[in-house]
């Protein structure tokens, strides 16, 4: 499952990378698709459940991130998150229901050949 949330996170990683305002590229450059979160991140994350599969997109630990998207007193904000979000998720979600289908078609026909051939 993990494997096909990053894969299919990846395309909103990349849309979030063509829209984010650049100065220095620090921003852009530190959007990925992962597992991990930085020690401030997690301290701050509450997980649901513990079989939960959570993957994460988005700028690392920058902490203009959240400003650049939302802006403030004396910076208008330039959102890149959402826009992304609004334009690849259907496609994410679409992605991800075909492909933990063929996932599971995989893990039974293995399951299925495991026990074939203990039983012979």
């Amino acid at each position: 499952m993990k494997r096909v949330l990053m894969q299919r996170g990846e395309p909103i990683a990349e849309a979030m990378r063509r829209v984010v305002p650049v100065d220095h590229g620090d921003l852009r450059d530190s959007i990925t698709v992962g597992t991990r979160l930085s020690p401030r991140q997690k301290s701050r994350h509450r997980r649901e459940g513990t079989d939960d599969v959570e993957v994460f997109i988005g700028p690392g630990p920058h902490p203009q991130a959240h400003m650049v998207e939302f802006g403030t007193v004396n910076m208008k904000p330039q959102p890149y998150v959402r826009p992304a979000w609004d334009q690849e998720r259907m496609n994410a979600l679409d992605g991800i229901k075909a492909d933990l289908w063929t996932e599971i078609e995989k893990a039974a026909a293995r399951i299925a050949r495991k026990t074939a051939k203990a039983g012979r």
